[in-house]
């Protein structure tokens, strides 16, 4: 079944005193049921069985109604007989049932049954026109009511009739109100005023909807016609109307229709127009007919009035009225040219000017209007120019591209202005533009690199070739010079090899090439032109070197010697063909030039032996016999191929033996070429006398030098000169200001031969140091020991071996090497600087006798002063101490002092005193203070 059946069955049984009446049952099916359907199993609900219906020959009795239901005594149930409509059957009654009896026989029996048929949702509302119409006036009030008519819906409950809708609802709403009957009135409301003019139909839609599911409805069309009201007053198209007219137009000319609309309708639309300007001029010259045409009347001209305003106005038959105005513009003839004046100009301006370069100002005025007086203006050509405004008729001739001389040198500018009339009348102006040059172009070579060639062994200043660069510029700009570039050529600058000339650019040689030595070069050639700046371009050139024939070949094999002879051996049994030997040459030309053939040039037997023309092998040419000699010797020549050829001879013995001792035996008597010994005696004699004199030579500069150190030596061991202590440059301060936080003072005490002594310390607080005080005058004093020491300088010390003391660390020596450590870095001491020369501790020496012979006589008894300049307050208190650090001249050590070893020290240096010079060997000559360099040397010949 299509639709939902939804049965419901009420099964009563009743027992009743009346005896045929034994049960009843209710069953409730939904209308619209297909036939067929079941509508219950009749049997089951009465308890009876099938045999039973069949028996008692059951049937249904309807009474007048119509058989809608039947049954099947098969089955035992109730089936659909016919369509049931619940709205034809029982109309708007509820509920609506079905009444049947069924009967039995065999006992007679009776039961009732009843068929509630349901409602379904199978009728849509309906209305009974299909459309509904009004006549409505626009002039009606908001609220105004108009009854529809309603809608009937067949249906009862829930399917029937629900609400009611209206659209759209732009100007009406729709109202429902219940009436004392149940029934619904349908009221249609006003509740926006109608305008005709705006919309003078309206349709509307009414639409009635039911409750069931699913939702019907219907509809009704509702047309409303809005009748007319003067209520509008005629309005023009446009408030204001623009019209030209040429000032040669004839009378009767339309200048424009106008036109105004009145929105009423009927009379209440028709509209009169008229002209209301009270200037006469305007209206003898203006008129307008009831179409709204604007006619021209009299005469217009432009120079009179350029333009017109007429006012106009238009009425309807209701006196109601809008205005508008026309302006009339007049249309001046072209009659005139525009006239171009040139303000100012340029006659030359550089290629390289940049983009927009104003070459030229002019103004264009044409005395005409409107169009024609536009004026537009162009210039001729694709030409790189192009015309800009400024301000109103002012224009500016401008650059808009790049400009290049070399294209185009001067340009003819042509200004044609035009207006815009018709026909078009139009003026132009010529303007000359030069084009002045820049340096813009560098030199361009004819070729991208250059080759040439030239024959080995050539004339120096030979022209080889020549390059040849041009310059698009003009004058200055493309004069071009030719520079050759700075390289070199197997080391050697280029400039040796080849020279340029600067105006022509030809390239000569500068030496004579030898091919084996040079085969081919490369350089560059720069030319530059005479711009400022310059510009200048590069080519390469390739210089190739022609080989000649001016090298004969060389023989390499079989060598030749001059003191020996070698022979190659040929068995006896040799056969034709035999390989003897090969002789191997070698030419350094090239090509042709070193093309070798051999020829057999002399041999002591012609007939046994041959030459390979171009490999140079020696072979037997017949069977060897006893009767060959020994001793065989050949003369090969080698030859080249080039014009004219080259040679070169080479000695080929050949033994023709079967053993060493026949071979030795016959040629103990070949004669031996003396030549190359002599030469070797020569070269040897020569190379043993210049190492001899070179040997001599040497020893005798070195025992001049020898004898030179000996004798300075001798110089300061016989001066009476005392120690002169060096204080570094900024390390002595007796202030104690100084890069020393405190103030020390160095003595060294030198033995005649300082070179081989040790240093001697002088002691804090003791007399054997320097007294200075900056206050006063002093004087020098000493040990009567040490003064007995240097009063005697015949008696040198005694070298002693180096302390422990004197080793130091890395970290305590000054200088590079011992910056990084030690008290006295930490205390402010830099590096130590520089130690002085052997010249300048000499000076010093010097300085301080001449000191020493001026204070000899004005000192004291027990006195070391150097002068008066030093008063008798100079004590040792006064006295800084130096002895933390000491400051050996010419050497990079510093010494840390050690009192106990100083004295120490003192006291064996004036026990050990050595005897007198003369009684001593020839003493050594001083030697240099030791640095570590000369240490090292020193320790490297002591190993040796």
């Amino acid at each position: 079944m299509d639709r939902t059946m939804r049965r419901q069955v009420v099964f009563f049984i009743s027992i009743f005193s009346l005896g045929s009446v034994l049960g009843q049952v209710s069953y409730s099916i939904p209308e619209e049921m297909a036939k067929g359907s079941v509508v219950g199993n009749i049997a089951r609900d009465l308890g009876l069985d099938v045999k039973r219906l069949k028996s008692g020959k059951a049937r249904i009795f309807t009474g007048d109604s119509a058989e809608y239901i039947e049954l099947s005594r098969e089955r035992g149930v109730l089936l659909v007989k016919e369509r049931i409509d619940r709205e034809s059957l029982c109309r708007q009654t509820t509920p609506c049932a079905l009444h049947l009896q069924i009967i039995l026989e065999n006992p007679m029996e009776l039961y009732r049954i009843t068929v509630e048929i349901t409602d379904i949702n199978d009728n849509s509302p309906s209305f009974k026109n299909d459309e509904k119409r009004f006549e409505i006036s626009e002039s009606a009030v908001t609220g105004s009511k108009f009854v529809l008519d309603r809608a009937v819906d067949a249906d009862i409950g829930i399917n029937g009739l629900k609400n009611y809708s209206l659209k759209p609802t732009d100007n009406f709403v729709v109202k429902i109100q219940s009436q004392a009957d149940g029934n619904k009135k349908v009221e249609m409301v006003l509740h926006k005023p109608l305008d005709r003019e705006k919309e003078e139909q309206i349709s509307l839609l009414l639409t009635a909807v039911d409750g069931g599911e699913p939702q019907m409805s219907g509809t009704v069309k509702i047309y409303v016609t809005v009748l007319d009201a003067n209520d509008n007053a005629p309005v023009f198209t446009q408030s204001v109307y623009k019209a030209a007219i040429a000032e040669n137009s004839h009378k009767g000319t339309t200048l424009t229709t106008v036109s105004a609309s009145d929105a009423d309708k009927g009379t209440n639309g028709e509209v009169s127009y008229s002209v209301s300007t009270t200037v006469d001029s305007v209206s003898d010259t203006f008129t307008i007919n009831e179409n709204g045409e604007v006619i021209l009347v009299g005469e217009v001209d432009f120079e009179k009035a350029k333009f017109y305003q007429i006012d106009i106005e238009a009425k309807d038959s209701g006196g109601l009225s809008d205005s508008s105005k026309i302006i009339v513009d007049v249309i001046d003839i072209n009659d005139n040219k525009p006239v171009i004046s040139i303000l100012s100009k340029s006659d030359s301006i550089p290629e390289n000017s940049p983009h927009n370069t104003v070459i030229g100002l002019f103004s264009v005025l044409d005395p005409d209007s409107s169009n024609n007086g536009q004026v537009n203006c162009r210039i001729n050509g694709n030409i790189p120019f192009t015309i800009t405004t400024s301000s109103n008729d002012f224009y500016s001739l401008v650059t808009d591209s790049d400009l290049d001389r070399e294209r185009a040198s001067e340009y003819n500018i042509t200004v044609t202005c035009s207006d815009e009339g018709a026909p078009s009348l139009s003026s132009s102006v010529t303007l000359t533009l030069q084009i002045s040059d820049v340096n813009d172009n560098a030199p361009v070579f004819e070729r991208s690199s250059y080759e040439a060639y030239i024959v080995e062994n050539n004339t120096p200043g030979l022209s080889i070739f020549t390059v040849k660069a041009t310059d698009a510029d003009w004058n200055q700009n493309a004069r071009v010079s030719y520079i050759l570039e700075e390289s070199s050529v197997n080391g050697v600058p280029v400039s040796s090899y080849v020279s340029v000339s600067a105006d022509s650019g030809v390239i000569h040689a500068v030496r004579s090439f030898d091919y084996e030595q040079i085969k081919d070069f490369h350089f560059r050639v720069k030319a530059q032109d005479g711009g400022s700046p310059p510009l200048s371009s590069n080519v390469t050139v390739k210089i190739l070197i022609q080989d000649q024939n001016d090298n004969p070949p060389q023989v390499l094999y079989p060598v030749q010697t001059g003191g020996s002879v070698v022979a190659e051996m040929v068995p006896r049994s040799a056969d034709v063909g035999y390989l003897v030997t090969k002789v191997v040459a070698v030419d350094v030309d090239s090509g042709q030039n070193a093309w070798l053939s051999y020829k057999l040039q002399k041999a002591t037997d012609r007939a046994l032996f041959e030459v390979g023309l171009q490999n140079g092998e020696i072979r037997t040419i017949r069977q060897v016999s006893d009767k060959d000699v020994v001793k065989q010797r050949l003369t090969v020549i080698v030859e080249d191929n080039g014009q004219p050829s080259r040679s070169a001879t080479v000695i080929v013995n050949v033994a023709v033996a079967d053993s060493f001792p026949e071979v030795l035996s016959e040629f103990t008597d070949f004669p031996h070429d003396k030549e190359y010994n002599d030469n070797l005696t020569f070269y040897l004699v020569l190379a043993l006398a210049v190492v001899s004199f070179l040997f001599i030579t040497c020893l005798v500069v070195i025992i001049s030098v020898k004898i030179y150190r000996w004798r300075q030596s001798r110089i300061l061991y016989h001066s009476n000169l005392p120690v002169i202590p060096y204080y570094p440059p900024r390390y002595s301060d007796t202030l104690g200001t100084g890069t020393l936080q405190h103030v020390y003072n160095y003595e060294v005490c030198r033995t005649t031969d300082s070179r081989k002594s040790d240093c001697k310390f002088g002691r804090a607080g003791s007399q054997n140091v320097l007294i200075m005080d900056p206050s006063s005058t002093g004087t020098m004093q000493r040990m009567q020991s040490e003064k007995s020491i240097l009063d005697e300088p015949d008696s040198p010390l005694e070298q002693k071996p180096p302390n422990n003391d004197w080793r130091f660390t890395q970290g305590q020596r000054p200088g590079p090497s011992g910056a990084t450590g030690g008290p006295e870095v930490a205390m402010g001491t830099g590096p130590w600087p520089q130690p002085p020369t052997e010249a300048e501790q000499l000076q010093a020496l010097m300085a301080a006798a001449n000191e020493v012979s001026e204070a000899t006589a004005t000192l004291g008894p027990g006195t070391m002063g150097l002068s008066t300049r030093y008063s008798p307050q100079f004590t040792l208190q006064h006295v800084p101490d130096y002895r933390q650090n000491v400051y050996i001249p010419g050497s990079t050590a510093t010494l840390t002092s050690n009192p106990q070893q100083q004295q120490a020290t003192a006291q064996q240096a004036t026990q050990q005193a050595l005897p007198p010079p003369q009684a001593s060997a020839q003493p050594e000559p001083p030697k240099a203070a030791q640095t570590p360099a000369s240490k090292k040397k020193s320790t490297k010949k002591e190993k040796k």
